[in-house]
This record gives structure tokens, C-alpha cells and sequence, in this order.
């Protein structure tokens, strides 16, 4: 996008605009543009001061400054490799199509003239917006770089509102365990991939795309549940290569998984994962997260496989309530909270006669005292 000045065919005088090298097409009957604009250009032309507005006055949602950081970081992060959707935008004010005469595309390909009066309202992409801005403080090597601009004429305040209601009313994000099958930035996702490739079971049993498994799934295990308990496992350990705590990772869910007979007939179909996540509490999320926990303790022990034979003896039923209720599980059901993953990991230590740390101590004193008051 270049600042310049136009002249209308009406006009005597120049009229001081934008140009923008834009595609026009049209959606539901009205014209719309698509162009390109350096980043330089985008916190100059692209405002954003609705933040004193009433929602109902407003098209958009009011700046999160908080997502600001992370959003600028990834950016600088990923100088080489950063990727942003477009922006969306209305525009409010005067504005002329210029086609190009080229004979391939006629009245397509062109040059969107935008009075220098007419107001940019950003209808999807504020916070990339800010992020832009931000991140060009720090590298003004940034300005030469592109962002790809959607611009509808405006329509009114209605119309933007309601713009961005349908931007945003099928947006879906990704679940956890996709995102950690696709993200090849973050060396825990990549670590929890190479455990997986190489320990045979996991590959059988992991559900690599859902975060949730129904019924009738045959996997017993969610990637994302994988990461999470992998990563409490080798989390404060990196004074190691990743090579070799992916190789402890294999071997310790080697281990665990020995103490789990079920496991190995789930691989084998000799039973359904239905009726083992239905009926047991060690094939959950909250389990694998304890069993990390434990596990992060003994990373720099050698024979640490007899410390973990008592998970043979544990009763793992969920009907066990007297067991897991206030624990593993609210009220019947399997607890994904902070709490009840220590309060799991105080219990299995306490099985395999492992020490609690203090801030463990603390949460059983703090659970003990809530059951004795409760039983009065």
C-alpha cells in the first residue's frame, strides 16, 4: 500500500487517499477487495479506539491486552516462520475501484483508491493488529513484510456488528492433542511425538486428534493427555539432551504400563477401551499426570522398576469410592483439577511408600481435614 494522491474525475483538487493494489470480488450479492499491506502501514491506517464505547456501540470486542505479549513474542520468535490470517476490515467512507485493462481478468485486478478521510474499521484481527505494532518497535526489519486485508464497504454499525458475529460464530479451536501432533515449535510436543513413535502400545492406544474419547472409541489414551503427564514427567530436567529424556520417558511408561496388564488387552483387543475407561480410574488423564509426577522423582534413579510393582495391588475400580472420591473423583466422576492430580499423586505415593513433598503434604493435611469435618 503506497500514500498518495488521487484525482476523481469530478474533482478540481487532489484528493489525498490510499491506494491499494486489491482483487475484487463479490460475496452475497455486495463488492468486496482483498490486498496486500506492508506491516509498516498497519498501525498507521488500521485504528483502533473503541475502548471507551458501550458494547452496544461498538463492532468489535475491546482489546485483551494481556494476549499481547504472546502474540508479539511469537512473531520475533519466529522471524523466519511467523504466520498470520488476514485482517478484516470495513471501510467507511469514500472509496474507487480502478480495474486494470490487462485482457485476462478484466475488472477484477485493479487499484482500490481509499479517501484519506474514510474510516478503517477493523472487523476480525485487532489483537494481530496490536501485535503487529508491538513487534515493530522491537525489529523495524519487519516493516517490508506483508499482511493479506479483506475490505468490505461499510454498511453501518449493524452491519459490522453483525460481521463480526459471523467471523467469529463458526470459529472452532483446534483440540490440545492436534495441536500437539502439528506444533513443531514447542520441543515438549516434538518430545511427547518421539515417545509415542517409539513405545509400540502407545501407538495402538493413543487417540492422536480428539482431546475427548467416546464409548465406542478404541483408543484409551488422548495425545494430549500424553503430553500432559509426559511433560510433568521430564518438566525441571533440562540439563539433559532431549535425546535422553525421551529415552527415560520411553522406558519409565515401559514400566507403568507392566503394572497394567488391561493396557497390554486393550492392544491386543482382548478387551474394549470402553469398558476399561468406564470401568477403572487408571486408564484417565489423572492418572497418567499423577504417574508423572511420580515418576519425575525417580528420573535420576537406575532400578527404579520395584518401586513401582505395589501399582499391581491398588484398586483402580471407580466403584471404589471410599478410595478415589475427593481425589480422583467430584461426585462420581473423573476430576481434571489441580488439586485432585495431587491429591491422586499423595495417594499412589503413599501405595508405593514415596515420600509427599511439603506443598503436597499441605493439600492431604488440607483433604484430610475436610473429610474428618465432613464425617463429623
Amino acid at each position: 500500500m503506497l500514500a498518495s494522491s488521487t484525482r476523481t474525475p469530478q474533482a478540481t483538487e487532489p484528493t489525498f487517499g490510499y491506494s491499494f493494489p486489491a482483487i475484487r470480488g463479490v460475496q452475497a450479492g455486495r463488492e468486496y477487495y482483498v490486498s496486500m499491506c506492508p506491516l509498516r502501514f498497519v498501525p498507521k491506517v488500521f485504528l483502533f479506539n473503541e475502548a471507551e464505547l458501550v458494547p452496544g456501540l461498538r463492532a468489535q470486542r475491546v482489546l485483551n491486552r494481556a494476549r499481547l505479549p504472546e502474540l508479539t513474542n511469537y512473531i520475533l520468535a519466529n522471524r523466519e516462520s511467523y504466520c498470520f490470517s488476514a485482517l478484516t476490515a470495513s471501510l467507511d467512507g469514500p472509496v474507487r475501484f480502478e480495474p486494470l485493462s490487462n485482457g485476462t481478468e478484466p475488472g477484477r485486478i485493479g487499484t482500490l483508491h481509499v479517501h484519506m478521510d474514510t474510516r478503517f474499521l477493523i472487523n476480525d484481527g485487532q489483537h494481530r493488529r496490536a501485535a503487529i505494532e508491538n513487534a515493530l518497535r522491537e525489529d523495524p526489519d519487519l516493516a517490508d513484510d506483508s499482511i493479506a486485508i479483506v475490505f468490505f464497504l461499510d454498511r453501518g454499525l449493524e452491519r459490522s456488528q453483525q460481521m463480526f458475529a459471523d467471523l467469529n460464530r463458526h470459529a472452532v479451536r483446534p483440540s490440545k492433542s492436534l495441536g500437539v501432533l502439528y506444533d513443531h515449535r514447542d520441543e515438549r510436543a516434538y518430545l511427547v511425538r518421539l515417545v509415542v513413535e517409539r513405545f509400540p502400545l502407545f501407538q495402538d492406544v493413543v487417540e492422536q486428534e480428539r482431546t475427548t474419547l467416546s464409548a465406542r472409541s478404541r483408543k484409551l489414551f488422548t495425545l494430549s493427555a500424553i503430553y500432559t503427564a509426559t511433560n510433568a514427567l521430564t518438566t525441571g530436567h533440562g540439563d539433559l539432551s532431549l535425546e535422553e529424556r525421551v529415552e527415560y520417558a520411553v522406558r519409565f511408561w515401559q514400566v507403568v504400563s507392566k503394572q497394567f496388564p488391561d493396557w497390554r488387552k486393550v492392544q491386543e483387543r482382548k478387551l474394549t477401551a470402553g469398558e476399561i475407561r468406564r470401568d477403572f480410574i487408571h486408564s484417565h488423564g489423572i492418572t497418567l499426570q499423577a504417574l508423572g509426577r511420580i515418576g519425575n522423582g525417580l528420573f535420576r534413579e537406575e532400578a527404579y522398576g520395584p518401586k513401582l510393582r505395589p501399582l499391581r495391588d491398588v484398586d483402580w475400580s471407580r466403584s471404589n469410592a471410599e478410595l478415589w472420591e475427593g481425589r480422583a473423583l467430584s461426585a462420581g466422576r473423573v476430576s481434571k483439577s489441580g488439586n485432585s492430580v495431587v491429591l491422586t499423586t499423595n495417594l499412589l505415593k503413599q501405595k508405593l511408600g514415596l515420600p509427599l513433598t511439603t506443598e503436597e503434604q499441605r493439600v492431604e493435611r488440607a483433604f484430610e481435614r475436610g473429610r474428618k469435618k465432613k464425617n463429623g
